[in-house]
C-alpha cells in the first residue's frame, strides 16, 4: 500500500502534526453534517484521516481506496472482495490501520470515533488522547448491530473524553463516563445566511406552485411518512417537498401525491438556492426510539436561512428552539393549524429573535471547546507521564 499519508508527513520530530484519525459509519460525502464541520475544523492543525466503513465489492483482493477532501483530510475507504468473512474483514481493516499510523508516534495520535464498531480492528492502537463524539444513540437505529451495545460500553471505558450531540443524549449517558460533555447541533451562519438574498430557483423545483413547505435531511425511518401523507391530503393546496437520500426504508413506500414532491439527495452548498424559496419549513420526525435522543443539526440551519419552523415533540427541540418561541411545536392534530399559521405570518417575523439566540452558535465554538477539553486531557496525561518517568 503506498504511503497515504503523504511523503512529506511524520519525518523530523520537529515538523510532525498530530494525527486524528477517526472512525466513522457515515460516507463523507453522503450527506454534510457534525463529524465534517467539526474536523474540517481539526484539520486547520492537524492532519485528518476518515476511515469509512468498508465497500465490498467484485475485486480479487483486499485495498484502501484514498481521496483527499483537503490538504489535511484523507478519506479512506476499506474496499473489501465479496464474500469476505467477518473475521476476515476485521483482520484486514486492522491491517490497514496499522499502516496508517505506523508513522506516528503515540503522543502525536488522536483517536476519534463515531461508532464503537470500529473497535473491533482498532482497540489495539496506543494513542495520546481517545475521544468518542456520541452525536446519535445508534443502538435504536434501524438494523444496527446487535453487539453495539456492548461495543460502546467497551469504547466508554477506552475513551479519555466523551462528546454528545444533544443535552438528552447527554443527560441518559452522563453516569457512563466521568469526562462527557454535551455538544449539541451548531451552525455554519454564513453558508446558511444566504438563503436569505435573492438567487434563482433550482429547475427541479422552480415548477412547484406556492405555498411551499419543505424537509431537508435524511428520509429514513426518523421520518414519519404518515405525517406527511395526512398533512398534504388535509392541505391540497400546499406543496411538500423533501430533499435528501431515502435509506433504510422502500422509496416505494413514500407517500405520493400531486403536492408531495421527493427531490432526491442534494449537495450542502446547494441548500440555501432551495431554502430561500420555501415558505415555510418543518421537521416532520416520528416520535419513536430513533429519536428520542436527537438533536437535529437542520433546526438552527433552517432558522439561520431564515425559513419559519415547526417540528414534532423532538426533546431536545421543545426544550431550547420551542421554549423560546423560536419553533411551534406540532403534532398529528393540530399540524394543519399551526402550519397555516406559519404561513399566515411574514417570512421575517421572528429573524431579531432569531439571530440573538444563533449569536454566539457556530461550529468554530463548538470545536474551540471541544479543543480545550482535549488539551486539558492531553495536559494531564503529559504530567502523569512524567512523574511517572522522574
Amino acid at each position: 500500500m503506498d504511503d497515504l499519508l503523504g511523503k512529506s508527513h511524520y519525518r523530523q520530530p520537529e515538523e510532525q502534526k498530530t494525527l486524528l484519525l477517526c472512525f466513522s459509519h457515515l460516507r463523507w460525502n453522503f450527506v454534510y453534517q457534525r463529524p465534517q464541520h467539526i474536523l474540517s475544523l481539526a484539520a486547520k492543525t492537524r492532519q485528518v484521516i476518515y476511515f469509512e466503513e468498508p465497500i465490498f465489492e467484485q475485486v480479487p483482493q483486499a485495498s484502501l481506496r484514498s481521496n483527499d477532501v483537503s490538504p489535511s483530510i484523507k478519506v479512506v475507504t476499506p474496499i473489501l472482495p465479496h464474500g469476505t468473512s467477518e473475521a476476515d474483514a476485521i483482520a484486514t481493516q486492522r491491517r490497514f490501520v496499522d499502516s496508517l499510523v505506523a508513522s506516528a508516534p503515540r503522543n502525536l495520535l488522536t483517536t476519534w470515533y463515531y461508532t464503537p464498531m470500529a473497535l473491533r480492528f482498532s482497540d489495539h492502537l496506543s494513542c495520546d488522547v481517545c475521544v468518542y463524539d456520541c452525536m446519535d444513540e445508534l443502538s435504536a437505529f434501524k438494523n444496527a448491530p446487535v453487539e453495539l451495545v456492548e461495543m460502546e460500553k467497551r469504547l466508554l471505558q477506552r475513551a479519555d473524553i466523551v462528546f454528545t450531540g444533544g443535552q438528552s443524549l447527554y443527560e441518559a449517558k452522563r453516569g457512563m463516563h466521568g469526562s462527557m460533555f454535551p455538544f449539541p447541533s451548531s451552525i455554519d451562519v454564513s453558508h446558511f445566511h444566504q438563503a436569505r438574498g435573492s438567487g434563482a430557483d433550482p429547475l427541479d423545483q422552480a415548477g412547484i406552485p406556492h405555498p411551499r413547505v419543505g424537509y431537508f435531511g435524511v428520509i429514513d425511518e426518523r421520518l414519519d411518512v404518515d405525517l406527511v401523507a395526512s398533512a398534504a391530503e388535509r392541505m391540497p393546496d400546499v406543496h411538500f417537498i423533501l430533499i435528501g437520500p431515502v435509506v433504510k426504508i422502500d422509496p416505494q413506500s413514500l407517500p405520493k401525491a400531486a403536492n408531495i414532491h421527493w427531490l432526491g439527495g442534494k449537495d450542502y452548498s446547494e441548500l440555501p438556492a432551495y431554502l430561500r424559496h420555501w415558505d415555510a419549513g418543518w421537521m416532520p420526525f416520528a416520535l419513536n426510539a430513533a429519536t428520542r435522543y436527537i438533536s437535529p443539526t437542520k433546526t438552527p440551519e433552517f432558522l439561520s436561512a431564515g425559513v419559519p419552523l415547526v417540528s414534532t415533540a423532538i426533546v431536545d427541540v421543545v426544550r431550547t428552539y420551542g421554549a423560546e418561541g423560536l419553533v411551534d411545536i406540532i403534532d398529528a392534530q393540530d399540524v394543519e393549524t399551526k402550519l397555516r399559521a406559519l404561513l399566515a405570518r411574514p417570512r421575517d417575523a421572528l429573524l431579531p429573535q432569531v439571530d440573538a439566540y444563533l449569536a454566539d452558535m457556530s461550529w468554530e465554538n463548538t470545536w474551540a471547546a471541544m479543543s480545550r477539553h482535549i488539551q486539558r486531557v492531553r495536559s494531564t496525561s503529559n504530567v502523569l507521564q512524567f512523574r511517572r518517568s522522574a
